[in-house]
């Protein structure tokens, strides 16, 4: 039977904030990854995500992004690798310290950060490093067939090919920025007939047609999008329909 992972980015309310439908979500998925404070998130709602992703015996991952919580961390930042590799540990860090066994599946870079060293190696690097300095036996999840990829070869850690079901690609394989328009996917039945082409096929195809040979290990649905709900519900029933089971990295 084919098996894949499904993730999605939760725990980005702040304060007195709620963003996403955290609780809603959570069981319709096999792994979350957790803001860490940077970009969004704070110590409580990091506390109370971990705890209801651990209840409902799902994947808990990290998910570190620039100290950008205005932008929630969607602008690009300037920071040298050894700061990078700190920020990540930090980051990485202070979450493992809210799960019960303090351990973390993985760990997912986020906004930003992630589709910066998608093609920048040396910050590619500097993330790896990061969690290496944490756990060198932590998996990343990144961009498939990317720079954060060959990166955690290079350093040495496990890494997980991911795929955006809700997001537009370009034909380099790289998403489609969020100032462009057909960015963002927000058709559920047509995010989950995208993601079963690219679990059965292998295949992406990016927004001008390209096919773009791929193999994931993993696909994202991110929470903020104002559809997550409805689209990890029509995406997780068309997936158990095709016989394909959803089981964490």
């Amino acid at each position: 039977m084919t098996k894949i992972d499904l993730n999605s980015d939760l725990g980005e309310s702040f304060g007195r904030y709620s963003l996403g439908r955290d609780s809603e979500i959570i069981p319709l998925v096999s792994s979350v990854n957790i803001a860490c404070g940077f970009h969004a998130g704070d110590p409580d709602v990091m506390a109370k995500t971990v705890a209801l992703a651990e209840e409902a015996g799902i994947g808990v991952g990290a998910h570190p992004g620039f100290p950008d919580l205005q932008g929630f961390g969607r602008r690009k930042m300037a920071m040298k690798p050894t700061e990078v590799k700190n920020m990540i540990t930090y980051q990485v860090g202070a979450l493992m310290a809210f799960t019960s066994n303090k351990k973390l599946q993985h760990v997912k870079p986020h906004g930003a950060l992630y589709n910066m060293a998608a093609t920048d190696h040396d910050l590619a690097v500097a993330i790896c490093e990061g969690i290496k300095q944490v756990d060198p036996d932590l998996p990343i999840y990144g961009l498939a067939n990317s720079e954060l990829i060959k990166a955690a070869q290079e350093v040495g850690i496990p890494y997980a090919q991911e795929a955006f079901g809700d997001r537009n690609y370009n034909a380099d394989g790289t998403l489609v920025s969020r100032s462009l328009p057909k960015a963002v996917i927000k058709d559920p039945q047509e995010v989950a007939k995208r993601v079963k082409i690219m679990i059965e096929n292998e295949e992406i195809i990016a927004i001008d047609g390209t096919k773009i040979p791929l193999k994931p290990d993993s696909i994202c649905v991110h929470g903020d999008n104002q559809q997550a709900l409805n689209i990890v519900s029509e995406l997780r029933a068309t997936l158990i329909d095709a016989g394909i089971e959803i089981i964490p990295f």
